[in-house]
């Protein structure tokens, strides 16, 4: 009777503690709410966002609330790479825009001036590189984008380098084997995170199929302007 007891009352107080947690997640997702002060706070409160968007877009909120305040972490690119993943979650739904979101931070490395140059990309006012999320529509590749994307689903990054970004498939391919082989040492370890180990990785792949599919399809040089201008001048 006595260990009986005992048992209802290690339940009824674990139940307490559960029931609280779950109220200060619940009050964190309210409090994000309040106030829009950075740019993925305006999609976070948007009312067309879904639960599942925000979960995703509650940590970018929070990474711009810091960064922000930063002047040494100032994006090449713009939007920056925090906006274009709060924009691609938000427009294209949680697994898409984290997969884009993936090859926007694997195309953000120190080549990524060069490689925007190569394509004639465009630069924002204050010498940035221009990159949203959608997609440029005067690209003509001689690269195949299935070649590229299956590429990448036997070898991270092979698919980048196939399509002419060789240090984008190098950068690529080493963050996500780490994050791949992290994610199976969790699991052989039991560990508590896990979960999100696994996910990391699954986004990183995702990403480096995705990747290597726009890569080839869009990002390269405008070869029809070339070839338009050089028969109007001839």
């Amino acid at each position: 009777m006595i260990i009986g007891k005992l048992t209802l009352n290690y339940f009824i107080i674990m139940t307490s503690n559960h029931l609280k947690s779950m109220k200060k997640v619940i009050l964190l997702f309210f409090i994000g709410t309040l106030a829009a002060q950075y740019p993925a706070d305006s999609l976070y409160r948007a009312p067309n966002t879904t639960l599942l968007k925000k979960i995703f877009l509650y940590p970018i909120t929070k990474w711009q609330q810091f960064s922000y305040n930063q002047p040494f972490l100032n994006c090449q690119f713009e939007p920056s790479c925090s906006n274009y993943g709060a924009q691609a979650i938000h427009s294209h739904g949680a697994v898409a825009g984290l997969f884009m979101t993936s090859d926007r931070i694997i195309r953000c490395n120190p080549n990524a001036r060069q490689y925007h140059q190569f394509m004639d990309g465009q630069f924002h006012l204050d010498g940035r590189l221009m990159d949203p999320i959608s997609n440029p529509s005067d690209r003509a590749t001689t690269k195949s984008p299935i070649i590229a994307a299956g590429l990448s689903m036997i070898i991270p990054g092979l698919g980048r380098a196939y399509a002419g970004r060789t240090s984008d498939g190098i950068y690529g391919f080493v963050i996500t084997a780490l994050a791949i082989n992290n994610g199976v040492n969790s699991i052989k370890k039991e560990s508590i995170l896990s979960p999100f180990q696994i996910g990391l990785a699954i986004t990183l792949y995702g990403g480096e199929i995705y990747g290597a599919y726009r890569t080839a399809k869009y990002y390269q040089p405008i070869y029809k302007r070339l070839t338009n201008s050089f028969f109007f001048k001839t």
